[in-house]
């Protein structure tokens, strides 16, 4: 099968979809397949081999060194350039639309040469005008942005409000768009069931396949560090629960001989609560560290902390669970479908109950040694990319099949 994998930022840094795409695009490949992985950036750099890729240049506006930049004006190649900029400078986030665009307009000669598309939650408008408009076509959702939407508004000052509606005002164009694909897939049946309220689909449309992990490189590797707590989150927001943990953290080192390491963006909001709070001495921040990294720096803690408010799966909570680290995790979104029996569940935004619960496996090696026995044995038995692959492989066979059906009927009238 000739598989086309649509994704507006790839990069494996840039959060839970790069890893997606990496990993799904290795089991499409391992299966046999044929995968050309359409990227705008921040570009993958880790593909595997056997991949395609075909860079989709955009602007660039967010990049790491440079984010919301001002481009010089040679940089400006057509109408959609000018659209990404502009909608930038009026504090909204245009890269799911323009990216729809630019791949609508690269795809025009290159329609013939798949068998089946598949976006990574881009959702933009360009993507209902294909150029061959009865191309399977399948996307999947992670979870609907409407919650961090909600979320994020909810946290921001007065002051900030129009700004934060203006900028997720893509997320009405991701549900207009998602109510017009027949097939999506969902990663958690809670995210699924999510998706399907706030976007208002049908049900029938989305089918869930839980994401996969690597159980050869997220393993156990022996002797842990005393009191390290690892967490994990992809974006500095409100949904990602960070504040929280650090206050737990605090409370934490009065009584215990504790270090968190925190493996993600830092806003200055952040950096500002770690000196208010006087752990600084006790918090690691890492940024861009590699899987290899991020496998030994899990596989070295003695419990790793996942404080979200809202997940729509959580790829990290699963690879700490591969290497049979102890997992804390807020009763929240796909958290306790994801968990199951294999960890601790607390409510979501209770800093006692995390202080608690971390206190109490800190405390106790027979506890860890239960959950990090079961926490393998589940992600092992659960999550693999090539069954996540084999799935989607079957969930596209099912779009083509509708598109035939349909060709077939309108040929017959």
């Amino acid at each position: 099968m000739r598989i086309a994998l649509l994704s507006y930022r790839t990069k494996t840094h840039s959060g839970g979809q790069g890893v997606y795409v990496r990993h799904l695009s290795w089991g499409l490949a391992e299966l046999g397949h044929e995968v050309t992985v359409f990227s705008g950036q921040p570009y993958p750099e880790d593909l595997d081999p056997r991949v395609r890729l075909e860079k989709v240049p955009s602007l660039d506006l967010y990049r790491d060194d440079d984010p919301f930049r001002t481009p010089s004006l040679r940089e400006f190649r057509d109408w959609i350039d000018v659209l990404e900029y502009g909608q930038m400078i009026t504090a909204a986030f245009p890269e799911p639309l323009t990216f729809s665009l630019r791949v609508r307009r690269l795809f025009g000669p290159r329609a013939a040469d798949f068998d089946v598309v598949h976006d990574n939650q881009s959702l933009g408008y360009g993507l209902l005008s294909l150029p061959r408009r009865d191309i399977p076509f399948v996307a999947t959702i992670h979870h609907p942005i409407s919650k961090d939407r909600r979320l994020d508004i909810a946290a921001a000052p007065l002051r900030k409000q129009i700004t934060t509606r203006r900028w997720y005002r893509f997320v009405r164009m991701q549900a207009r768009v998602a109510r017009r694909i027949p097939t999506l897939l969902g990663v958690s049946s809670v995210s699924a069931g999510d998706t399907v309220t706030d976007f208002r689909l049908d049900p029938e449309q989305i089918t869930v396949i839980p994401l996969g992990v690597d159980t050869d490189l997220f393993a156990p590797r022996g002797d842990r560090v005393p009191g390290r707590v690892v967490a994990v989150a992809s974006a500095d927001k409100p949904l990602k629960g960070v504040p929280h943990l650090l206050d737990a953290i605090a409370k934490l080192r009065v009584d215990h001989d504790v270090h968190l390491h925190l493996v993600s963006p830092v806003e200055r909001s952040t950096q500002r609560r770690l000196h208010e709070l006087g752990i600084e001495d006790v918090v690691t921040v890492h940024s861009g560290i590699s899987d290899e990294e991020l496998a030994r720096l899990m596989a070295s803690a003695e419990v790793m902390a996942v404080p979200s408010l809202y997940e729509g799966f959580s790829l990290p909570t699963v690879e700490a669970l591969a290497c049979g680290t102890p997992v804390v995790a807020s009763r929240a979104g796909a958290l306790p479908e994801v968990v199951g029996d294999a960890g601790v569940l607390v409510e979501p935004g209770d800093v006692e109950q995390l202080v608690t619960q971390i206190g109490a496996l800190l405390r106790s090696p027979e506890r860890r040694e239960h959950f990090a026995r079961i926490g393998r044995e589940r992600a092992v038995e659960r999550f693999s990319w090539v069954s996540v692959a084999r799935a989607t492989v079957e969930a596209y066979e099912r779009e083509i099949a509708r598109v035939e059906r349909k060709k077939k009927l309108h040929a017959d009238r």
